[in-house]
């Protein structure tokens, strides 16, 4: 059995199974570099202030290198035994170089210590998945550019509406994946605060140099608080949110890919990679790679609340209760990331089925909007002419015919301003070509607009 590093106040052992409850060593020993980095920017603080000689800290470097590397290796085991990675770190410390390595924790609470770990964790969560977005982003432009002009239906109530082309609707995706991307880039100046120093809640009685430590490590500033910052976890909760709304799009994203891949649509084709068959049904081929991603947006949503219910009531400053944050953030964080590689990947996957989507942007009326807007061309308001095309679209559809099949002496009918050039109006193509305003799904706008998405967001 490890001695505790607390157990000074105490007569009696731990109870075993309070040990296994209390031990976080089973998650948090991923944060293993983190804590590392952190031991020896403070080994280093420690001497530059006198606190320490410098030779003793150079021996404390030395040491946490061999233990970072031997964990590396696996010679080092994760036993419950020493509670938390910071025990385990602290006690293959004194293992190596004795009594020396129990001055390591001078001026430091494992309430700062960790505190401190998990913002460089974050840190790094947040720089990988700003860069994996990017790898998301870049597939919806190639694939956007590839299929630059086909037509497709837009949807709204996913009833047709008007048609846009395949690669506006794509965009549409990179514009909320770089929100995200911006939303992750904000919260890195909450998180890159340095909270080492604060101790367990009020601060140490040592000379410390906190600002020296957090240009070490990177960090733009040191917490202003003491109390505050042991007892913070906003930052976590503000990636959670992060992660569950670049979840979000990626769901609806997934949606989408497994309507238009159904028969019923036959809109893509998603290669046989990344589609699974049916144990029974030899004929099916299902999208469970974004059926998958679509179902654990759930599960990310998940340790967002969690997280939140835990931090709810809790009063100043560190409780137990916080060592809560660590499992659902880590199974986030993976859950993001792996979901965003495997997007990627998939989307260079797809293939648009070109004569259906065709086919698709002809049938339904997706032109009434623009016959509303040639009758306002011919001095009708807009309301009337709302009003005429509707009741033309109902006659359309008693004879089983598309507004372009119509004669012109039946929507005459309709509306005398009516002439030969109502034509026009009435195809996919048209429609698209009209809209040339700046966010619209003109060809000219689209190509501007994979442009600047492509020089923005693809490194």
């Amino acid at each position: 059995m490890v001695r505790k590093t607390w157990g000074g106040r105490f007569k009696e052992e731990t109870d075993t199974l309070v040990n296994r409850f209390n031990a976080s060593i089973g998650f948090d020993r991923r944060l293993y570099a983190q804590d590392i980095l952190g031991s020896v920017a403070h080994a280093r603080m420690l001497a530059r202030q006198g606190i320490i000689q410098e030779e003793e800290a150079a021996r404390m470097i030395e040491a946490l290198g061999e233990i970072k590397r031997g964990i590396e290796r696996g010679e080092i085991p994760f036993s419950e035994d020493f509670e938390d990675i910071h025990t385990l770190v602290e006690k293959n410390l004194i293992e190596r170089i004795g009594a020396l390595g129990e001055k390591l924790h001078t001026g430091r609470s494992r309430n700062d210590q960790v505190a401190l770990d998990i913002r460089l964790y974050v840190r790094d969560v947040i720089h990988e998945t700003i860069a994996l977005i990017g790898r998301v982003q870049e597939s919806l432009i190639e694939l956007g550019e590839k299929n630059v002009d086909l037509i497709m239906p837009g949807y709204t109530h996913l009833q047709r509406a008007q048609p846009v082309l395949v690669a506006h609707h794509l965009l549409a995706y990179v514009e909320m994946l770089g929100r995200d991307r911006a939303r992750l880039t904000e919260g890195l100046r909450r998180v890159n605060v340095l909270p080492l120093g604060s101790a367990a809640l009020a601060g140490s009685t040592f000379p410390l140099d906190r600002e020296g430590v957090a240009r070490e490590l990177g960090f733009e500033g040191v917490s202003r608080n003491s109390m505050d910052a042991v007892s913070d976890r906003d930052f976590i909760l503000e990636f959670l949110f992060a992660a569950a709304a670049v979840m979000m799009h990626l769901s609806r994203m997934s949606e989408e890919l497994i309507i238009w891949s159904s028969q019923e649509f036959g809109f893509i084709t998603i290669s046989d990679g990344f589609c699974t068959g049916s144990s029974i049904m030899p004929q099916k081929k299902n999208p469970d790679v974004p059926e998958l991603i679509r179902g654990k947006t759930g599960r990310v949503y998940g340790h967002l609340m969690g997280l939140l219910t835990t931090m709810k009531g809790l009063p100043l400053a560190y409780n137990k209760d916080m060592q809560e944050d660590k499992e659902g953030l880590f199974d986030a964080a993976d859950t993001l990331t792996l979901c965003l590689e495997i997007m990627a990947r998939l989307l260079r996957e797809v293939t648009f089925n070109a004569e259906r989507l065709k086919a698709a942007a002809a049938e339904g009326y997706l032109v009434a909007t623009d016959l509303a807007d040639y009758l306002v061309g011919k001095g009708v308001t807009f309301r009337e002419a709302h009003g005429v095309v509707g009741r033309m679209v109902l006659h359309a559809m008693e004879r089983g015919l598309e507004l372009h099949d119509l004669p012109l002496d039946e929507m005459k009918g309709f509306s005398r301003v009516i002439d030969e050039q109502v034509y026009g109006w009435l195809s996919a193509e048209a429609c698209v070509a009209r809209r040339k305003l700046t966010g619209g799904t003109g060809p000219e706008r689209v190509r501007e607009a994979l442009a600047a998405a492509r020089k923005e967001w693809v490194s």
